[in-house]
């Protein structure tokens, strides 16, 4: 994996933990949505925060693979 690739999943990341946390922080926040719905985003926050936690790791670990052995 390059540098600029790497970088590039790491951005992805991290805009997926600002959304995230953006929309679960206004659903929160909003009386105006059921429970229903605030349960159901947070779901939906929760796997897309452990996969930008994968694409990091994944990102990581490749990149320092790349380092090694070049």
């Amino acid at each position: 994996m390059t540098r600029n690739q790497a970088i590039v999943l790491r951005a992805a990341a991290l805009w997926t933990f600002y959304v995230w946390i953006t929309r679960i922080w206004n659903i929160v926040e909003d009386g105006s949505t059921s429970v229903a719905f605030k349960a159901v985003h947070s779901i939906l926050a929760v796997v897309s925060i452990l996969f930008a936690i994968a694409i990091l790791v994944v990102a990581s670990k490749n990149r320092r693979g790349t380092k090694a052995s070049g």
